[in-house]
């Protein structure tokens, strides 16, 4: 595979705003925070200063990477923007967040996290299956976190909501450095989605 340019050499992580019940997702995001730095690779994020969101950005800094965070102005006003970041930027909503993000980013990473991570990262997938970018998105599947979603997905194949060449634009691993290293260099291909009758 050929390696992205260096523009869109930049990684957006979706991940909770708690640590979690286990002590590996937060084991998990530090290491993801680091191997993004350590392989030369921007950190885009939702700039904030508490749970697994913290953690992966207070890693890439201490490792010497870029980090980026985007948060809306109503986070800020919480008082959990992240304030040691060298480039935080200030959105007037949710949905400008999110759009920043994507267009700072080369690719998408989703860490355990609740209903903001998953609808970030799903959302990501679908933009990839309309075609409205080209850009891998991997699920960090640790301790079988998202094994209930991946089955989800298998289920959409079999039920007809959903082709095997678009489920396969999900990647995912236990392991994050061979997922980040996939999300470097993976480029999807683009399969219409519409599903009529009598096709596959």
């Amino acid at each position: 595979m050929r390696q992205k340019p260096a523009a869109t050499r930049r990684i957006c992580v979706f991940c909770g705003s708690s640590l979690g019940s286990r002590p590996e997702y937060g084991i998990a995001a530090r290491q993801v925070g680091t191997l993004v730095a350590r392989k030369g690779v921007g950190l885009v994020y939702g700039g904030s200063n508490v749970g697994l969101m913290s953690v992966v950005a207070d890693a890439a800094l201490a490792a010497g990477g870029e980090v980026i965070g985007v948060i809306p102005e109503a986070l800020v006003a919480k008082q959990v923007a992240h304030r040691g970041l060298p480039d935080l930027r200030v959105v007037a909503s949710m949905h400008e967040r999110k759009a920043l993000m994507a267009e700072l980013a080369g690719a998408f990473l989703a860490l355990p996290g609740g209903f903001g991570t998953i609808e970030e990262f799903i959302e990501a997938v679908t933009w990839s299956q309309l075609g409205l970018h080209r850009k891998p998105c991997g699920l960090l599947n640790i301790a079988g976190y998202y094994d209930s979603l991946l089955a989800l997905f298998d289920r959409a194949v079999e039920d007809r909501f959903l082709r095997a060449e678009n489920r396969a634009l999900v990647l995912a691993d236990a392991d994050p450095e061979p997922l980040i290293d996939r999300l470097l260099t993976d480029e999807p291909a683009f399969v219409e989605k519409w599903i009529g009758p009598g096709q596959p």
